[in-house]
């Protein structure tokens, strides 16, 4: 008897460890490491905030495709996007699944499927997997204009699913990726990506850095009310917050000594950038307001003669889409008749001072970084955005006075 539980032991104890591996894998590990406790722990603590956050734009800037995610149109009245001659690309459903076919005549060409969303409210792009490559889809939708377009920058002469999406992508749009060695063995060079280590949107760690350690000791301690071992982004200096939003709202001026996936609050984005040029505030008049609205911001006279920063005017907590009146508030906050410093179109303007500074000061403006190819070669630039370079702009000031004195007839 001793000698047949002797036999089973043996046989037992390999196959409970095992088991218990398997166990213990059955959630995987944060692919940034161990320091990282992933942004469903922050459910239990912060329901509300948490909650509100999933509507945010940050938060949608990237997701997994699906009818659900994806907004244009399936249908067969506007799923069409016309090329040169007969070559066009056509957006289909299959299933529960979404491709961007291209034809040439009835001749089926490619046939790709959507996988990841990239953008929210104003448009979106599609990426899809090919192994262990990540490309663009060749076709966008644009909130603005209501249909399907060519993606930006893309040819209007043929259909093309071949543009290659780097890690470098995925910083700005994502929580993390990691870039697989390529034949020799370099990470640095490699545009192979691990699907397995992609965390989709903008989560709570992004900004609010590494916070399993945060996560344990107030798992241990329910009763402690002080936010312990976690960055605390009020605690910052201004010019540190400004860089924790910088680090994907500063365009892509420079090239990237590291990756940003790296950057934790309290980091120093010229550390991460070579051929620093985000200071160079002589350049600000000349970028575009996609993408660069640090630079912009710092550029202001405002930025430089008061203590604004981005989240005066932004909680990137809050999903909600303000307008112009809430905004012009934390203007008129400092700019007032008391502190000389009031608008000097005041008179003419009456109470629309109170409730309109933005279209006058940060005018919305054509981004010439996104444009879409028509046929013929026309161009088209469908993304607007309001600029951050806070400033006195006399043809919008025109505009204003003009409408006034319609209004006012």
């Amino acid at each position: 008897m001793n000698r047949y539980i002797r036999y089973c032991l043996v046989f037992l104890i390999p196959v409970l460890f095992i088991f218990s591996q398997c166990l213990h894998k059955s959630k995987p590990a944060d692919p940034r490491g161990p320091s990282y406790a992933g942004s469903a722990p922050c459910l239990k603590c912060h329901k509300d905030v948490y909650q509100n956050y999933l509507h945010t734009a940050h938060y949608l800037t990237s997701r997994a495709a699906s009818p659900a995610t994806v907004h244009g149109s399936f249908k067969s009245d506007s799923n069409t996007v016309a090329f040169n001659g007969d070559i066009k690309a056509v957006m289909e459903k299959h299933g529960d699944s979404l491709y961007q076919v291209s034809y040439a005549g009835e001749k089926l060409l490619q046939k790709q499927r959507f996988d990841i969303v990239i953008g929210s409210r104003r448009a979106e792009t599609y990426l899809y997997w090919k192994g262990n490559e990540v490309h663009q889809l060749p076709i966008s939708y644009y909130a603005s204009l209501h249909k399907w377009a060519n993606s930006p920058a893309y040819s209007a002469d043929s259909v093309n699913f071949s543009r290659l999406i780097s890690a470098r992508c995925f910083e700005c749009h994502s929580s993390y990726i990691q870039n697989l060695p390529d034949d020799k063995g370099s990470v640095a060079k490699s545009d192979s990506l691990d699907k397995s280590t992609m965390l989709l949107s903008i989560d709570c760690e992004r900004c609010h850095g590494p916070g399993a350690e945060h996560v344990n000791f107030h798992t241990q301690n329910p009763t402690e009310k002080k936010a312990m071992f976690i960055a605390k982004i009020g605690a910052l200096t201004r010019a540190q917050r400004m860089d924790l939003c910088a680090a994907c709202h500063s365009g892509n001026l420079s090239m990237m000594a590291k990756s940003t996936f790296t950057f934790k609050p309290g980091d120093t984005l010229a550390n991460y950038k070579e051929g620093e040029r985000f200071h160079r505030l002589q350049e600000v008049p000349k970028m575009d307001v996609h993408g660069n609205q640090a630079q912009l911001l710092i550029g202001s006279k405002c930025f430089m003669n008061s203590r604004i920063e981005c989240s005066t005017c932004h909680n990137v907590h809050d999903n909600a889409v303000k307008n112009v009146k809430t905004y012009s508030q934390y203007c008129i906050s400092c700019h007032s008749e008391a502190s000389h410093n009031f608008c000097k179109l005041a008179p003419q303007l009456g109470n629309t001072i109170n409730s309109n500074c933005i279209d006058c000061h940060m005018p919305v403006k054509t981004s010439n970084a996104i444009l879409i190819n028509g046929p013929n070669n026309l161009t088209t630039h469908p993304f607007q955005v309001r600029t951050h370079l806070i400033a006195i702009y006399p043809e919008e000031s025109k505009k204003i006075m003009a409408f006034m004195k319609l209004v006012n007839k």
